[in-house]
């Protein structure tokens, strides 16, 4: 399954089917439903994707919050480690590797915990473009987090301005801090990666019940969400997708795009979770 825009190929992340443990079966339902690239496996699983004909997206780099900590002795080892699970998975080819700019103390200065993340990534440089792999940011929005708006992902490639650092395009975390996510794509789409396929629904009615800065004092927030904003799959959103894949193909990008599933409509169950996932699929494969 492709996208119309791009012809860019579709799959899923593996944490949508949590409930299948064994790789061979998520891989079965996989190509079952024409789906043609799974995210967020473990390492020692891609062998059994790539011999399936299946694309990986991304795989977590584990522990990067030790690559933004205040301790220099820590941070020195997880570059370390960092780099030699890189050189490890060289032997499968090139490997997006997904993080979030968490930082290990987010009490700290947004400042400071920036001079960490640029001195991390600038050491662990060299081990990527070895091993020909990329670093995937994705924006969201954790405490301290960096690199989720425009203002410090400029900042930071300009401090490591290699190209494999690159952006996890999530339009979804985009919507929700209210930023232009098709203004963005026309300044970073040349640094994109790869593309999670999520949505975010306005809960408008509730922006003059709750504004956007204070909390609810009573009312109770929505599983992936809060009280004027929620997760959904693609198509159930704002995100118009046809003209984010029209910018993106016009850069050049030669990724996937894979379904992020935290839709509390179809999170009850495995059966609601593919459906989920099988349905934000064939919504993007018409865009």
């Amino acid at each position: 399954m492709k996208t119309r825009t791009g012809g860019f190929p579709i799959g899923f992340i593996r944490g949508g089917l949590r409930d299948i443990k064994q790789i061979d079966a998520v891989i079965a339902w996989a190509k079952e439903h024409d789906l043609e690239v799974i995210d967020g496996i473990a390492a020692e699983e891609i062998p059994a994707v790539q011999a399936a004909g299946l694309r990986i997206g991304t795989i977590d780099l584990p522990g990067w919050r030790e690559l933004i900590s205040a301790d220099s002795g820590k941070r020195t080892e997880a570059v370390a480690s960092k780099a030699e699970f890189i050189r490890n998975n060289a032997v499968h080819g090139p490997i997006n590797y997904l993080v979030v700019m968490a930082p290990e103390d987010p009490s700290l200065p947004r400042a400071k915990n920036f001079e960490f993340m640029v001195e991390s990534y600038s050491a662990l440089v060299p081990a990527l473009e070895e091993a020909r792999a990329r670093i995937s940011i994705e924006g969201y929005p954790a405490p301290g987090a960096l690199c989720c708006t425009p203002e410090t992902l400029r900042a930071f490639f300009k401090e490591v301005p290699s190209s494999v650092i690159g952006i996890n395009f999530d339009p979804s975390h985009l919507v929700r801090m209210r930023i232009d996510y098709l203004r963005f794509l026309e300044e970073f789409a040349s640094r994109v990666v790869h593309i999670h396929g999520k949505d975010t629904v306005l809960l408008t009615e509730n922006f003059y019940e709750f504004g956007i800065e204070q909390p609810p004092t009573f009312a109770k927030p929505i599983r992936y969400g809060s009280v004027i904003w929620r997760y959904a799959i693609p198509g159930h959103g704002v995100v118009r997708w046809t003209e984010a894949f029209r910018i993106l193909q016009e850069a050049g990008y030669q990724g996937c795009v894979s379904i992020e599933l935290e839709d509390v409509n179809f999170t009850d169950s495995l059966a609601d979770r593919q459906l989920g996932i099988l349905q934000g699929a064939r919504f993007l494969a018409g865009c």
